[in-house]
């Protein structure tokens, strides 16, 4: 009987409470055993919750209840841990509030006890309910904008008198939409005008008249749409042509008026929040006769130019400089046409004017002149895009900094449309001779010294000079008679032998372009003159720069050797040791002067040579070119004078019997042959 009446006091605090059943520990009330588990879970039925009150708590008293202990979860979620004895009318105030679940969610508990108790306990007892959720008084999210009204399991939402329920069935509105199409003249305003507008508005009035007039509207001067302190529109109206929209306005200050439309056909929407007391707005409307407006398209100018023309009226439309009309007719790219307004307001013909498009430009595929950001380029009027050469071995000949143009070209500041070039930098090695050497007497180089002079080993052994990526400069004789595809040069090595070594570079010849005025075709014995003796090789592909393979440059076209002046001459070539050499051998030497040149020795008995202005001589004391050193480079200034730049200021030629002690090689002078090598060059890598 006593547990009735409790039981009935605990009820008696709600109708809507439903009693579904009780939980108790294994055991109760006479006790539970070691090692006792208990494992107990209920749900609540939609928009109800469930709730657990325990009536009784006599457990193993533990630090953090590690020893025996109930724990209730909701939905998974640990609510309470609890162990030990508690009295009834602690656990009414401190514990069962909280054994509640959300609204159709889970409660679950598990009990379990150690393998030992001092003492026997009793144990847990308490029972589960559920309840009706009242959303509309504990769900502050129930969304019902004016009135809810509770019932078990579940809401509804009701309005104001003159207020409706929108489709979602939570929000009031009003209804204000109205189709006014056919009208010449009305009055439209907001709900309730002049009284403070609705909440949760969304009105639409749709005004449709004939094709040739537009509708004019006339605000009132009191316009109060809800706006926010930094002037963004929290209410807003909005005026919709098929052309665009006007708005949204708010604020205290209306639109213009009159409006003109410029359209037949016209949506008027106003749209509210769900607070505010603002007064909201009222118009005028009325039809006129349709005329066009001041702006066709936009990057343009009107001849004659007015705010507004009547139908009839034929313009001269002219797009802004670096714009064109857009005809969709890429045969005709003109900047400007004639339009005519007609009776619908409108402008036939009406195209746009757009900006013009220089496109990608045309750069070598190469891969070293790179446009920088190319993945992202704009190439409309007035963008920019920059150069770079990709690698430290080239620089930058030319504006790095092109502007696309109104004539549809990139143009850079200095050097208008002309595209930048990425140029060899030449004469410039990594490493330098420190000292004079004594090639015929010559000192051994080391890698890298001079990383321009390439080895020719068959047919004929010579020498020739790197001047670019794909170029080279050689002796004619040493590759007269050679066919163009079968020559290989070896770079960025020093000693002959290992020229199938992995780092030295290969040079496949593509062409070869001996000089025109080159007497071709006499054996060597026979040769008595070597005027001209110059030929450039072309190779198959462009060669990667490195620290030993680098380019010489070209001398200015005026820039003659002087007597006396120092240079270096390189090769493979004999020395004194009656030997070709396998390693690469230099020495300094100075040029003759012109007198002593031109008492030439014969090459063979009775076979005079021929001494040119095309030629210059050079030599010292055991120093000197020699048998296969021709092609090779004589370079200024020489190796050991500085850091470069270094000039190929001649070819060795041909000499004197170098073994015999003449001291004397010939050179042909490159300085004569600048403008041939460059318009060659160009002229084949134009084709």
């Amino acid at each position: 009987m006593l547990r009735l009446s409790l039981l009935l006091v605990l009820l008696s605090h709600s109708a809507c409470l439903m009693l579904l059943g009780w939980v108790e520990s294994p055991g109760y009330p006479t006790g539970y055993l070691p090692h006792a588990s208990l494992n107990w879970s209920r749900c609540a039925p939609k928009g109800h919750t469930l709730s657990l009150r325990l009536v009784h708590l006599d457990l193993e008293d533990s630090q953090d209840c590690e020893n025996d202990a109930v724990k209730v979860f909701s939905n998974g979620n640990l609510m309470s841990v609890l162990c030990g004895k508690r009295k009834f009318a602690e656990l009414e105030s401190a514990v069962n509030p909280s054994l509640l679940s959300s609204p159709g969610g889970c409660l679950s508990l598990e009990f379990h006890s150690d393998y030992s108790n001092t003492k026997r306990h009793t144990g847990f007892r308490g029972f589960y309910t559920i309840q009706d959720f009242n959303e509309c008084e504990d769900d502050p999210d129930n969304k019902c904008t004016q009135f809810c009204h509770n019932f078990i399991g579940g809401y509804h939402c009701s309005c104001h008198h003159g207020y409706h329920l929108a489709k979602d069935k939570h929000t009031c509105t009003v209804r204000c939409s109205e189709d006014l199409s056919g009208l010449t003249r009305g009055d439209i305003s907001s709900p309730s005008w002049p009284h403070s507008y609705a909440e949760n508005a969304n009105c639409q009035y749709t005004l449709f008249v004939e094709a040739d007039q537009q509708l004019e509207l006339h605000f009132s001067d009191v316009f109060d749409v809800e706006q926010s302190p930094d002037d963004q529109c929290i209410d807003s109206l909005r005026i919709e042509t098929p052309s665009g929209t006007l708005g949204p306005f708010c604020g205290h200050t209306p639109p213009p008026s009159p409006l003109l439309t410029h359209s037949n056909d016209v949506q008027i929407r106003f749209t509210t929040d769900g607070f505010g007391t603002n007064k909201g707005f009222s118009f005028h409307f009325k039809t006129r006769d349709r005329i066009c407006p001041g702006v066709v398209t936009s990057y343009s100018t009107m001849n004659p130019q007015k705010p507004e023309y009547n139908r009839g009226q034929t313009v001269t439309v002219t797009c802004d400089v670096g714009y064109f009309v857009n005809t969709n007719n890429t045969q005709t790219l003109s900047s400007k046409y004639e339009t005519t307004c007609l009776s619908t307001g409108t402008w036939r013909p009406s195209y746009t004017c757009e900006p013009v498009d220089c496109g990608r430009p045309d750069i070598p595929k190469d891969g070293i002149l790179q446009l920088v950001g190319s993945e992202d380029l704009h190439t409309q009027y007035k963008d920019q895009i920059q150069f770079s050469c990709s690698s430290n071995y080239y620089t930058l000949e030319g504006d790095d900094t092109y502007t696309c143009s109104a004539s549809g070209e990139w143009v850079s500041v200095s050097v208008g449309t002309e595209m930048p070039k990425c140029i060899a930098v030449c004469g410039m090695p990594d490493k330098f001779i420190a000292s004079a050497g004594r090639i015929l007497g010559g000192e051994n180089a080391r890698l890298g010294e001079i990383p321009w002079h390439l080895l020719i080993r068959h047919p004929n052994r010579g020498g020739a000079s790197l001047i670019s990526g794909r170029w080279a400069v050689t002796a004619a004789h040493v590759v007269d008679g050679v066919e163009e595809t079968s020559l290989s040069l070896f770079g960025g090595l020093i000693d002959g032998k290992k020229s199938n070594e992995p780092d030295v570079t290969v040079m496949n010849s593509e062409r070869i372009i001996i000089h025109p005025s080159y007497s071709k075709g006499i054996p060597s014995d026979q040769q008595t003159n070597y005027d001209n003796d110059i030929a450039l090789i072309k190779f198959t592909s462009r060669v990667n720069f490195s620290p030993n393979l680098l380019p010489i440059c070209l001398p200015q076209a005026n820039r003659a050797v002087m007597e006396n002046e120092q240079g270096t001459v390189s090769g493979w070539g004999m020395t004194e040791h009656r030997y070709k050499s396998n390693l690469l051998k230099y020495a300094h030497i100075a040029a003759y002067s012109l007198n002593n040149c031109r008492q030439t020795p014969t090459m063979a008995p009775n076979q005079p040579m021929t001494f040119t202005d095309n030629m210059f001589c050079a030599g010292a004391s055991g120093k000197d070119s020699c048998t296969g050193d021709s092609g090779g480079p004589f370079v200024l200034p020489m190796l050991s004078a500085g850091r470069g730049p270094f000039y190929l200021n001649g070819i060795v030629s041909w000499g004197s019997p170098c073994r015999q002690g003449g001291n004397k090689g010939f050179y042909t002078r490159v300085e004569k042959y600048v403008e041939w090598i460059k318009n060659t060059i160009e002229s084949l890598e134009k084709s």
